[in-house]
């Protein structure tokens, strides 16, 4: 058995495309464009998060 700490920091990126559909339901009947506008957004601010988590856990390292 390993100690290994796996990196779930891509989770992330899921979480923010999920929060983006999620949201863009309440767009969709205005603008298809807005929702998938919010997809896009989602999936941004979960690379973001990735990035940040990636780079904290690289320094405790």
């Amino acid at each position: 058995m390993t100690d290994k700490k796996e990196d779930k920091s891509t989770w992330a990126i899921g979480g923010g495309v999920l929060m983006g559909i999620g949201v863009g339901f309440f767009f969709l009947q205005a603008s298809a464009l807005a929702f998938v506008g919010s997809i896009l957004t989602g999936l941004g601010i979960g690379l973001i998060i990735t990035a940040m988590i990636s780079s904290r856990n690289n320094k405790d390292r």
